[in-house]
């Protein structure tokens, strides 16, 4: 993304709401990138735009090699998994875990009805087994395969996520993005979560990921890079090691903060918290990164 910029016009302010301003970045293969800052941020607006559902009012934007207004967004969406827990409520309840993910294979909510004429019969049961047993892989790899017999609805918060990411793996996309995956979890259901994307970066180490979060104690081990956004600017972009310092991240959040770093994983700890800190505008704290 190079120069970025996304507004909306409001009516009732007589000018224009800006979502993201003058916003450069660079995904590149292999790298893992953590989204972070607080709400209204512009983290789901970044996100739209890097799945090719949404466009950018200003600015240019390449994603797996195509150059929005130009490419066919709707065929390249086929390559970009999705992870977001709108899917989630979209799934049938009563389907179970496998056939859950196996609806990833075509992008589609249930599985593929199976075709009445004869001639075409056994080539689609070979097709649904050989899917089958990808689900089934997918389902060792997220640490889920003794629930794949479960009914999705019957599954908790944590393991339907694990099954989205594995959905999400079921066409083979070259990016995979993951919009706050470990929301509401409890600490057992993030950890295996944590986990199982840990197990996907060693798994498929050229498979570019992105995970939007709020809580540094969700970023994995295996996570290279991360992108610090708040009010629609990037404070900090780069090396998660760089970025994730702790005046980086305090003037993400506006407050002051205090960022550690122990076995791979990382925690924040608000050091202060007065009113007029947390209120403090952190429009100011730097440049756009590139």
């Amino acid at each position: 993304m190079r120069g970025v910029t996304v507004f909306r016009w409001s009516a009732a302010l007589g000018r224009r709401t800006y979502l993201l301003r003058d916003l450069g970045w660079r995904v590149q293969p292999g790298e893992h990138w953590a989204l972070l800052g607080p709400n209204g941020a512009g983290k789901s607006t970044l996100m739209q735009i890097a799945a090719a559902t949404a466009q950018p009012s200003e600015g240019s934007v390449a994603v797996l090699g195509e150059e929005f207004g130009r490419a066919d967004l709707r065929r390249l969406r086929e390559w970009i998994g999705l992870v977001d827990e709108r899917l989630a409520r979209r799934l049938r309840p009563r389907l179970s875990a496998v056939e859950a993910v196996m609806t990833g294979a075509h992008g589609a909510i249930a599985p593929r009805p199976r075709r009445s004429r004869v001639d075409e019969r056994a080539r689609v049961e070979q097709e649904r087994a050989d899917e089958r047993t990808r689900a089934g892989e997918l389902l060792e790899l997220v640490g889920l395969a003794g629930v794949a017999e479960r009914e999705f609805g019957h599954c908790s918060q944590g393991e339907r996520q694990r099954l989205l990411v594995a959905r999400a793996l079921m066409a083979e996309p070259e990016l995979l993005l993951l919009d706050e995956p470990g929301a509401g979890m409890d600490l057992p259901s993030r950890e295996g979560l944590i986990a199982a994307l840990v197990s996907l970066a060693t798994e498929r180490p050229s498979l570019p990921t992105v995970t939007v979060t709020h809580h540094l104690e969700e970023i994995p081990s295996s996570c290279t890079h991360a992108l610090l956004l708040a009010n629609g600017h990037a404070v900090a972009a780069g090396p998660v090691a760089e970025v994730l310092a702790s005046a980086a991240v305090s003037a993400c959040f506006g407050l002051p903060i205090e960022v550690t770093h122990r076995a791979g994983r990382w925690s924040a700890t608000a050091t202060a918290a007065s009113s007029s800190q947390s209120g403090t505008s952190s429009s100011q704290a730097g440049p756009s990164a590139s």
